[in-house]
């Protein structure tokens, strides 16, 4: 079957204006004039103390493969847009620069560079859009994922977005940057192979209403599975659900690895406590406890306080889509251009900081350390 559509390549993820202003690049004979470009947001995401980078991976993968393919220069010269000696330029165009960034996993900080990237102003000025996409987006996951892992501690945390996502790139990557930012675990299964993330799921309510009973449903699950986390709040957890747990891993015992239940509805901290009780009184004192159901770091707080008796929570929705603050606000700016003498010279818009320093700073959780750019050199293969 035909794919509907055909995209062979990435070098058109990009806003038309980009191409605009390296077709004057072109033209008017500055392309290969060096330049400078820093990537750096303005305000601090979620008004946390700083943000967590990620996306480096991503970028310096996209501008490894980075190229016009023949079906890019086809549409570019249909569209009538753009000049034929510009198009011919970008058939064999390559980039061609330096790419300095923190490791994925640092703090970083607001009005300092995130990222740096030093080649002509051409290739520079073609991966603004891509760069900003990536960055700003996987950085912000990875804020939030740190937020909830502080909150947190070191009890279990997976990542359970993936339906929850705006579209399949940014569960793929979004579930990265969560892992980057502290997650254990995730139920995206294609995250776990690109990425050798470990991988973690139990089952949905569908299980419980296609077998018509809790009881029925787990111990289907059992005789299929060796790890089993039984869901039990489909129909009631506390009269129906976790009795039926409770039963199937006593009847199975040594067959199965019972390694608790989940909560994905209703009075949680309430909840909790019972089913903890109910668990330790039937002899599972080492049975976990998960939560699910929109949790973030200020409702994993609330429950906390009310001394909620959960091991484990599985976050989706408001992780996966930064539910409180969906856009980090990157900005990329060339701060350094070649002029007509080969001389560099700083350049800056009046809205940005003439000056961006890198320092360290303490928290509420201890000091943080400086953050570090390290050189990629990107030469790319056609």
């Amino acid at each position: 079957m035909t794919n509907q559509y055909p995209d062979d390549s990435l070098a058109l993820h990009t806003d038309a204006y980009q191409l605009s202003m390296m077709q004057t690049y072109f033209l008017e004979g500055i392309h290969e004039r060096q330049a400078v470009f820093e990537m750096y947001f303005r305000k601090m995401p979620f008004e946390n103390g700083y943000a967590i980078f990620a996306g480096l991976e991503r970028v310096l993968d996209y501008l490894n493969g980075l190229h016009f393919s023949a079906t890019d220069i086809a549409y570019l010269r249909e569209s009538g847009e753009f000049d034929p000696s510009f198009i011919d330029y970008l058939e064999n165009w390559r980039f061609k620069g330096t790419v300095r960034a923190p490791r994925e996993g640092e703090p970083v900080f607001n009005n300092e560079p995130i990222l740096q990237v030093e080649g002509n102003v051409f290739d520079a000025q073609l991966i603004e859009t891509p760069l900003l996409n990536i960055v700003n987006y996987q950085t912000l996951i990875a804020t939030k994922a740190a937020r909830i892992r502080t909150v947190v501690g070191n009890q279990g945390l997976l990542e359970f977005g993936t339906r929850r996502a705006q579209e399949m790139d940014a569960a793929l990557w979004g579930t990265r940057a969560a892992y980057i930012g502290g997650f254990d675990a995730t139920s995206n299964v294609r995250a776990g192979k690109l990425f050798n993330i470990p991988i973690s799921g139990t089952h949905a309510h569908s299980l419980v209403q296609t077998y018509r009973s809790d009881y029925e449903a787990f111990k289907a699950y059992a005789e299929t599975h060796r790890d089993v986390v039984f869901l039990v709040d489909t129909y009631d957890t506390l009269h129906s659900g976790v009795p039926a747990a409770i039963r199937v891993a006593k009847e199975f015992g040594d067959k199965i690895n019972f390694q608790g239940v989940r909560i994905d509805s209703g009075d949680m901290a309430y909840l909790s406590k019972g089913v903890r009780h109910m668990l330790d009184d039937a002899g599972f004192p080492d049975a976990k406890i998960y939560a699910s159901n929109d949790l973030d770091e200020e409702t994993i707080t609330s429950l906390k306080r009310q001394d909620a008796k959960i091991d484990v929570w599985g976050i989706g929705t408001k992780l996966i889509t930064a539910y409180d603050q969906p856009a980090l606000g990157g900005v990329y700016k060339v701060v350094s251009i070649e002029n007509d003498k080969g001389e560099m010279v700083d350049t800056i818009k009046i809205s940005g900081s003439a000056e961006k320093s890198q320092h360290q700073v303490r928290s509420k959780y201890g000091a943080l350390p400086l953050i570090k750019m390290v050189s990629h050199r990107v030469t790319t293969l056609r």
